[in-house]
């Protein structure tokens, strides 16, 4: 029996007469294409959206916006790529109309037009809640780091750069040691030695130079770190495996998975990040109040505080912290507040009334102790070494009212992982996108913007399909 056999390469084939022929109608890329013929590009903020009268005529804005939502809706973010794409992929040359831009032209697309991505993210947003796919009721907000192009190695910190000019000071004090050492030694031998010692010095002191350069600029800018590649970047905690990078803040609807908020920041940690990445999402979704639940990442009381005012109700767990935790003495939770007295309780059952006032990050700190409890106390080994201090801030009671919703609710600490995993997994495992392509803030805030613009994309369609999606762009 003989193999399936292609069609010889010289046969005359009977092909479609028109390219609309060879995309389906249930196709995607029909739908990229009416999504973007619905979009007001100059309310947007593109360039050039109205042709110039005279000069040589340029791309519509338009069609290079669908190139890109392409590209990143089938894991092609070059601009190379996408280049080539324009010549060979047919689902692009129907897109585009046989259009074939360069690369450069493509890459200074998405330069020039950085700020206008994030509005195009929000429009789909607003068709998506017009679509009931935002359930409305619960968000979870997490963050992630993305590696920049930026090497560890061209990142430095301030202390870094102390310790590294402290070290070449003394390899220094050690050549020119040896460098007066060898002057008479090799007087007569022609100096080789000496001539390699001079040239190893005048590179430590040109490395000098630059070490102390840098840290001059960090001392100017107030800024803790300084990288060379992407200034912008920043070195990520440990614990995230990320070099050097960027964080990704997002707020997801628990319905559909869907995003309704991002942001890329270069703070390293979360702590802070909360209200401002929730309150937008909850004026998108235009509801009163809503639910949020975050990781103990954004245990922050000013920022608890200010999503309760902003009529959101926040939902995150208590991070055990502290020199009594590293000590391994009861937790500060282990103790109970007494709010008709004023007292702590603690495991032992004495009352902690005494209290010193203080202040931390503007807010008033009290301390509370009961030092005579503690000298007789029977389980005192296990609370502290000297006498316990239990300390609250002027508006803990925001955390106790939280407390007590966990308490009441602990399930959603599980539904908040559901909930933010998934377009994480779904952006860097089957989109590819683990690290960024372009330098500098505003560029990877446009880059981001297209990578969450095609996730909520590829959900909604595959959730209603792509005539259904079509008929709500074109309304």
């Amino acid at each position: 029996m003989a193999h399936i056999s292609g069609t010889d390469r010289s046969q005359t084939l009977l092909f479609p007469e028109v390219i609309d022929d060879y995309v389906g109608p249930d196709n995607p890329v029909r739908f990229i294409d009416a999504f973007v013929d619905g979009l007001d590009l100059t309310a947007a903020g593109f360039a050039r959206v109205a042709p110039e009268k005279t000069g040589r005529p340029g791309y519509a804005p338009g069609d290079l916006l669908k190139l890109y939502i392409y590209g990143y809706l089938n894991r092609v973010r070059s601009s190379r790529r996408l280049e080539a794409e324009c010549h060979r992929n047919v689902e692009v040359i129907w897109l585009l109309r046989t259009l074939k831009p360069d690369f450069k032209t493509i890459a200074d697309f998405r330069v020039d037009n950085r700020k206008a991505f994030r509005a195009v993210f929000r429009q789909f947003v607003v068709l998506c809640r017009k679509l009931d796919l935002f359930g409305r009721e619960l968000l979870g907000v997490d963050g992630t780091r993305i590696k920049a192009v930026n090497n560890k190695d061209r990142n430095y910190t301030k202390n870094a750069l102390e310790k590294f000019i402290k070290a070449v000071d003394e390899r220094l004090d050690e050549y020119l040691e040896r460098l007066d050492e060898d002057d008479a030694t090799e007087a007569g031998t022609g100096g080789s030695r000496t001539k390699n010692l001079a040239e190893k010095i005048e590179a430590l002191r040109t490395k000098r130079d630059r070490y102390n350069a840098m840290l001059a600029d960090l001392e100017r800018s107030g800024d803790d770190q300084i990288s060379l590649t992407d200034p912008d970047s920043r070195a990520m905690a440990a614990y995230t495996k990320v070099g050097v990078g960027y964080n990704i803040q997002i707020a997801v609807d628990s319905k559909n998975k869907m995003i309704v908020e991002q942001a890329v920041s270069n703070q390293v940690v979360d702590m802070g990040l909360l209200t401002q990445t929730a309150e937008v999402a909850r004026d998108i979704l235009e509801v009163e109040q809503i639910d949020v639940v975050a990781d103990k990442g954004y245990y922050k009381i000013e920022d608890i505080e200010a999503c309760e005012k902003a009529g959101m109700t926040p939902y995150v767990p208590r991070p055990q912290r502290g020199p009594a935790v590293r000590e391994g003495f009861f937790r500060k939770d282990e103790f109970r507040y007494d709010a008709e007295r004023d007292a702590y309780i603690c495991p032992a059952g004495q009352v902690l009334a005494t209290r010193y006032e203080s202040k931390l990050r503007n807010l008033k700190k009290f301390d509370y102790s009961n030092r005579a409890a503690c000298l007789v106390c029977a389980i005192r080994s296990r609370c502290t070494k000297d006498f316990r201090k239990v300390s609250r801030l002027e508006n803990e009671a925001v955390l106790d009212r939280m407390a007590a919703r966990l308490k009441a609710r602990p399930e959603i600490l599980n539904t908040r992982r559901e909930i933010v995993e998934h377009p994480f997994g779904s952006i860097k495992q089957w989109m590819n996108q683990g690290a960024f392509l372009t330098r500098s803030l505003d560029k990877v805030r446009a880059e981001f913007s297209l990578t969450a613009l095609v996730y909520d994309m590829r959900r909604a369609i595959n959730i209603l399909g792509v005539e259904e999606m079509m008929r709500a762009a074109r309304a």
